[in-house]
C-alpha cells in the first residue's frame, strides 16, 4: 500500500496546483479559462478563512490535490465544508489513495471546527460515488442541490 500525505497548501504552490485544476476542470468537463482558475484558487490560498487546499502526494509523488470550502450550518450546529474539489491524477487512481484522502481530510476538517462535510458528484461518476459511499458520505435523497450563479447586471428579469 501507498503512503499517502496531504500537505496543506500556500500561494508558493500555485504552480503545482492549476495544472492539477486544470485537469480536473477538463475531467468534469467543467467551463473555465486559465485566469478564472487561477483567479479563483488564489483567493481561496489568500483567505483561510474561505477553506484550504491540500495537495495529495503518493509515495513522495504529486497525486492530486482536495479543496475544503468553509460554510456555516444552523442544521448541523456550526461550521461546515464543501469538499469544492477533489482529483487524483489518471496514473492514481484505483489504488486505496482516494479512501486514504478521505480519512485525512475528516481529520483537517475537525481540526478546523468542522461539524459536517458535504460534496457532490457526476451522476456518471459512478466509481466516485462508491468511494465516497464507502467513506461514509450519504446521499441525501430527500434534498436536491440546486445553483445559481449570481451575476452583479442579472436582476432585470
Amino acid at each position: 500500500m501507498s503512503m499517502t500525505t496531504l500537505q496543506r497548501s500556500s500561494l508558493d504552490d500555485l504552480a503545482l496546483i492549476l495544472p492539477l485544476v486544470a485537469d480536473y476542470h477538463a475531467f468534469e468537463e467543467i467551463e473555465s479559462t486559465e485566469s478564472m482558475r487561477e483567479n479563483a484558487v488564489r483567493k481561496l490560498l489568500n483567505n483561510p478563512d474561505f477553506g484550504c487546499v491540500w495537495l495529495i502526494y503518493s509515495d513522495g509523488h504529486l497525486a492530486g490535490y482536495i479543496a475544503l470550502c468553509l460554510g456555516f450550518s444552523i442544521e448541523f450546529n456550526g461550521f461546515d465544508a464543501f469538499v469544492d474539489e477533489f482529483f487524483l491524477s489518471k496514473s492514481f487512481r484505483g489504488k486505496g489513495i482516494g479512501t486514504e484522502v478521505l480519512v485525512a481530510i475528516k481529520r483537517e476538517a475537525r481540526k478546523l471546527d468542522v461539524k459536517a462535510l458535504h460534496l457532490e458528484v457526476a451522476k456518471r461518476n459512478t466509481s466516485a460515488q462508491m468511494l465516497y459511499s464507502k467513506a461514509g458520505f450519504i446521499a441525501r435523497d430527500k434534498y436536491v442541490l440546486m445553483s445559481l450563479a449570481v451575476e452583479n447586471d442579472d436582476d432585470h428579469q
